[in-house]
Protein backbone atom coordinates (compact mmCIF):
# COMPACT_ATOMS: atom_id res chain seq x y z
CA UNK A 1 0.00 0.00 0.00
CA UNK A 2 1.18 2.95 -1.12
CA UNK A 3 0.40 6.50 0.85
CA UNK A 4 -1.49 8.12 -2.11
CA UNK A 5 -4.59 10.09 -1.16
CA UNK A 6 -7.96 9.84 -2.65
CA UNK A 7 -7.11 13.13 -4.60
CA UNK A 8 -4.00 11.23 -6.36
CA UNK A 9 -6.05 8.31 -7.06
CA UNK A 10 -8.60 10.20 -8.69
CA UNK A 11 -5.82 12.33 -10.91
CA UNK A 12 -4.27 8.80 -11.64
CA UNK A 13 -7.75 7.50 -12.96
CA UNK A 14 -8.60 10.69 -14.36
CA UNK A 15 -5.11 10.39 -16.67
CA UNK A 16 -6.05 6.54 -17.46
CA UNK A 17 -9.37 8.14 -19.27
CA UNK A 18 -6.97 9.67 -21.92
CA UNK A 19 -4.18 7.20 -21.99
CA UNK A 20 -5.58 5.60 -25.30
CA UNK A 21 -6.94 8.88 -27.07
CA UNK A 22 -3.44 9.56 -29.24
CA UNK A 23 -2.77 12.62 -30.39
CA UNK A 24 -6.00 14.40 -29.97
CA UNK A 25 -6.80 17.67 -27.90
CA UNK A 26 -6.98 17.15 -24.19
CA UNK A 27 -9.37 20.02 -22.91
CA UNK A 28 -9.94 19.72 -18.89
CA UNK A 29 -12.84 22.02 -17.08
CA UNK A 30 -11.36 22.04 -13.93
CA UNK A 31 -8.69 21.14 -11.73
CA UNK A 32 -8.47 17.46 -11.31
CA UNK A 33 -9.18 16.73 -14.95
CA UNK A 34 -6.47 19.55 -15.44
CA UNK A 35 -4.00 17.59 -13.24
CA UNK A 36 -5.13 14.16 -14.63
CA UNK A 37 -4.78 15.76 -18.01
CA UNK A 38 -1.18 16.81 -17.54
CA UNK A 39 -0.09 13.68 -15.89
CA UNK A 40 -1.30 11.75 -19.07
CA UNK A 41 0.83 13.85 -20.73
CA UNK A 42 4.01 13.18 -19.41
CA UNK A 43 3.49 9.34 -18.86
CA UNK A 44 1.25 7.15 -20.80
CA UNK A 45 -0.12 9.65 -23.71
CA UNK A 46 2.78 11.70 -24.70
CA UNK A 47 0.68 12.73 -27.83
CA UNK A 48 -1.91 14.82 -25.73
CA UNK A 49 -2.05 18.33 -27.79
CA UNK A 50 -3.14 20.41 -24.52
CA UNK A 51 -3.22 24.02 -23.83
CA UNK A 52 -3.12 26.65 -21.13
CA UNK A 53 -7.20 26.60 -21.00
CA UNK A 54 -7.34 30.53 -21.91
CA UNK A 55 -5.50 30.97 -25.97
CA UNK A 56 -2.36 29.12 -26.30
CA UNK A 57 -1.34 25.14 -27.20
CA UNK A 58 1.33 24.48 -25.05
CA UNK A 59 4.34 22.11 -26.22
CA UNK A 60 5.22 21.70 -22.74
CA UNK A 61 3.57 20.80 -19.31
CA UNK A 62 3.83 23.32 -16.19
CA UNK A 63 2.07 23.14 -13.15
CA UNK A 64 -1.69 23.83 -12.82
CA UNK A 65 -2.61 27.25 -13.83
CA UNK A 66 1.27 28.76 -14.60
CA UNK A 67 2.12 29.54 -17.71
CA UNK A 68 3.66 27.18 -20.23
CA UNK A 69 7.07 28.60 -21.30
CA UNK A 70 6.76 26.79 -24.25
CA UNK A 71 3.89 28.43 -26.72
CA UNK A 72 3.02 25.50 -29.79
CA UNK A 73 0.16 27.45 -31.14
CA UNK A 74 -2.72 29.79 -30.51
CA UNK A 75 -6.26 29.61 -29.99
CA UNK A 76 -8.79 32.15 -29.16
CA UNK A 77 -12.03 31.59 -27.57
CA UNK A 78 -13.44 32.01 -31.17
CA UNK A 79 -11.91 29.23 -32.52
CA UNK A 80 -12.76 26.47 -29.91
CA UNK A 81 -15.69 26.07 -32.15
CA UNK A 82 -14.25 24.98 -34.66
CA UNK A 83 -12.52 22.58 -32.85
CA UNK A 84 -16.03 21.64 -31.31
CA UNK A 85 -17.15 20.90 -34.56
CA UNK A 86 -14.91 19.55 -36.93
CA UNK A 87 -11.52 18.61 -34.51
CA UNK A 88 -10.31 15.35 -32.47
CA UNK A 89 -10.73 16.31 -28.97
CA UNK A 90 -11.53 14.54 -25.60
CA UNK A 91 -13.14 16.98 -23.48
CA UNK A 92 -13.86 16.32 -19.50
CA UNK A 93 -16.49 18.57 -17.86
CA UNK A 94 -18.00 18.21 -14.82
CA UNK A 95 -21.59 17.81 -13.80
CA UNK A 96 -24.16 19.08 -11.35
CA UNK A 97 -26.36 15.86 -12.08
CA UNK A 98 -25.90 13.28 -14.38
CA UNK A 99 -28.18 10.10 -14.36
CA UNK A 100 -28.55 6.67 -15.13
CA UNK A 101 -28.08 7.05 -19.17
CA UNK A 102 -25.15 9.32 -18.57
CA UNK A 103 -27.31 12.56 -19.60
CA UNK A 104 -25.46 15.56 -17.91
CA UNK A 105 -26.96 18.57 -16.13
CA UNK A 106 -25.27 22.19 -15.68
CA UNK A 107 -27.88 24.18 -16.53
CA UNK A 108 -30.77 24.55 -13.54
CA UNK A 109 -32.02 22.59 -10.73
CA UNK A 110 -35.66 22.23 -11.14
CA UNK A 111 -38.42 23.12 -13.99
CA UNK A 112 -37.31 24.96 -16.73
CA UNK A 113 -39.56 27.70 -17.18
CA UNK A 114 -39.22 28.32 -13.51
CA UNK A 115 -35.72 26.36 -11.88
CA UNK A 116 -34.92 26.67 -7.99
CA UNK A 117 -31.41 27.40 -9.09
CA UNK A 118 -30.11 28.70 -12.17
CA UNK A 119 -26.38 27.04 -13.03
CA UNK A 120 -23.92 27.73 -15.64
CA UNK A 121 -26.18 26.49 -18.68
CA UNK A 122 -25.69 24.26 -21.31
CA UNK A 123 -22.49 26.13 -22.58
CA UNK A 124 -20.83 23.90 -25.13
CA UNK A 125 -22.70 20.33 -23.49
CA UNK A 126 -24.52 19.69 -26.11
CA UNK A 127 -21.77 20.49 -29.15
CA UNK A 128 -19.37 18.31 -26.75
CA UNK A 129 -21.43 15.61 -26.80
CA UNK A 130 -22.42 14.73 -29.79
CA UNK A 131 -19.19 15.73 -31.70
CA UNK A 132 -16.25 14.64 -29.54
CA UNK A 133 -15.76 12.14 -26.84
CA UNK A 134 -16.75 13.31 -23.67
CA UNK A 135 -15.68 12.40 -19.76
CA UNK A 136 -16.95 13.48 -16.59
CA UNK A 137 -15.57 14.16 -13.42
CA UNK A 138 -17.86 14.47 -10.53
CA UNK A 139 -15.76 15.39 -7.09
CA UNK A 140 -18.23 14.68 -4.39
CA UNK A 141 -20.70 11.54 -5.49
CA UNK A 142 -24.55 11.74 -3.98
CA UNK A 143 -27.45 10.89 -4.78
CA UNK A 144 -27.70 14.82 -5.32
CA UNK A 145 -25.83 14.38 -8.34
CA UNK A 146 -26.33 10.96 -9.40
CA UNK A 147 -29.87 11.02 -10.44
CA UNK A 148 -32.77 8.65 -11.95
CA UNK A 149 -33.00 11.98 -14.66
CA UNK A 150 -31.48 15.01 -14.98
CA UNK A 151 -33.95 17.76 -14.63
CA UNK A 152 -32.60 19.49 -17.75
CA UNK A 153 -30.23 17.96 -20.42
CA UNK A 154 -27.02 19.55 -21.23
CA UNK A 155 -24.74 16.85 -22.45
CA UNK A 156 -26.21 14.10 -24.06
CA UNK A 157 -26.20 10.21 -23.28
CA UNK A 158 -25.87 7.90 -25.65
CA UNK A 159 -29.87 6.32 -25.74
CA UNK A 160 -31.23 10.29 -26.54
CA UNK A 161 -28.26 10.47 -29.19
CA UNK A 162 -29.44 7.62 -30.53
CA UNK A 163 -32.82 9.07 -30.65
CA UNK A 164 -32.00 12.15 -31.99
CA UNK A 165 -30.87 9.81 -34.99
CA UNK A 166 -27.64 9.47 -36.75
CA UNK A 167 -26.42 13.17 -36.78
CA UNK A 168 -26.27 12.79 -33.25
CA UNK A 169 -24.89 9.53 -32.66
CA UNK A 170 -22.18 9.48 -35.05
CA UNK A 171 -19.66 10.82 -32.48
CA UNK A 172 -21.35 10.40 -29.27
CA UNK A 173 -18.81 8.86 -26.91
CA UNK A 174 -19.36 9.34 -23.12
CA UNK A 175 -16.48 7.93 -22.71
CA UNK A 176 -16.14 7.66 -18.64
CA UNK A 177 -17.08 8.99 -15.32
CA UNK A 178 -15.01 9.77 -12.68
CA UNK A 179 -15.97 10.33 -8.85
CA UNK A 180 -14.38 10.38 -5.47
CA UNK A 181 -15.66 7.33 -5.46
CA UNK A 182 -15.27 5.04 -8.58
CA UNK A 183 -15.36 4.93 -12.03
CA UNK A 184 -17.94 4.36 -14.47
CA UNK A 185 -19.34 4.02 -18.04
CA UNK A 186 -21.98 4.18 -19.54
CA UNK A 187 -21.56 0.66 -21.11
CA UNK A 188 -24.11 -0.96 -18.89
CA UNK A 189 -27.34 -2.73 -20.33
CA UNK A 190 -29.47 -0.11 -22.75
CA UNK A 191 -26.95 2.44 -22.42
CA UNK A 192 -27.00 2.69 -18.38
CA UNK A 193 -23.77 3.73 -15.92
CA UNK A 194 -21.64 0.75 -15.20
CA UNK A 195 -19.16 0.72 -12.62
CA UNK A 196 -15.45 0.32 -13.60
CA UNK A 197 -14.05 0.59 -9.67
CA UNK A 198 -14.05 1.65 -6.76
CA UNK A 199 -11.17 3.57 -5.19
CA UNK A 200 -9.49 2.38 -2.53
CA UNK A 201 -11.04 2.31 0.85
CA UNK A 202 -14.30 2.25 -0.58
CA UNK A 203 -17.33 -0.59 -0.96
CA UNK A 204 -19.79 -1.03 -3.89
CA UNK A 205 -22.40 -0.76 -0.73
CA UNK A 206 -20.54 2.82 -0.37
CA UNK A 207 -21.05 3.33 -4.14
CA UNK A 208 -24.17 2.21 -4.62
CA UNK A 209 -25.56 4.39 -1.38
CA UNK A 210 -24.57 6.91 -2.81
CA UNK A 211 -26.41 6.62 -6.37
CA UNK A 212 -29.74 7.81 -6.54
CA UNK A 213 -30.69 5.08 -9.74
CA UNK A 214 -29.99 1.26 -9.68
CA UNK A 215 -26.71 1.13 -11.06
CA UNK A 216 -25.09 -2.01 -13.44
CA UNK A 217 -22.29 -3.64 -10.93
CA UNK A 218 -20.55 -6.12 -12.45
CA UNK A 219 -20.15 -9.74 -10.25
CA UNK A 220 -16.16 -8.81 -9.52
CA UNK A 221 -15.45 -4.75 -9.14
CA UNK A 222 -11.87 -4.07 -9.15
CA UNK A 223 -10.79 -1.28 -6.99
CA UNK A 224 -9.14 1.69 -9.18
CA UNK A 225 -5.14 1.50 -9.27
CA UNK A 226 -3.03 3.63 -7.54
CA UNK A 227 -0.85 5.70 -8.61
CA UNK A 228 3.05 4.36 -9.49
CA UNK A 229 5.56 5.92 -7.50
CA UNK A 230 6.82 8.40 -10.85
CA UNK A 231 3.04 9.15 -10.96
CA UNK A 232 3.15 10.68 -7.32
CA UNK A 233 6.02 12.34 -7.89
CA UNK A 234 5.23 13.84 -10.72
CA UNK A 235 1.89 14.99 -9.29
CA UNK A 236 3.66 15.78 -5.90
CA UNK A 237 6.65 18.05 -7.11
CA UNK A 238 5.79 18.75 -10.73
CA UNK A 239 2.05 19.31 -11.30
CA UNK A 240 0.65 20.33 -8.16
CA UNK A 241 3.11 20.88 -5.55
CA UNK A 242 0.67 23.45 -3.56
CA UNK A 243 -1.88 20.65 -3.32
CA UNK A 244 -4.64 22.27 -4.84
CA UNK A 245 -6.14 19.01 -5.53
CA UNK A 246 -7.28 18.68 -1.90
CA UNK A 247 -9.43 21.95 -2.60
CA UNK A 248 -11.84 19.75 -4.98
CA UNK A 249 -10.87 16.23 -3.14
CA UNK A 250 -9.87 16.81 0.77
CA UNK A 251 -7.61 14.05 2.28
CA UNK A 252 -10.78 12.14 4.22
CA UNK A 253 -12.16 11.59 0.84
Amino acid sequence: MSDATRADVCAAAIADAFKDDGEIFGSPMGLLPMLGVRLAKLTSNPDLVISDGESLFLAGVPPLFAKGDVVEGWIPFRKVFDVVAYGKRHVMMGATQVDRHGNQNISAIGDWAQPKRQLLGSRGAPGNTVNNRTSYWVPKHSTRVFVERVDIVSGVGPALAKEAGPAATRYNDIHRIVSNLGVFDVQGAGDTVRLLSVHPGVTVDDVREATGFELEVPADVPTTREPTTEELVLIREVLDPKGLRFKEVPHDG
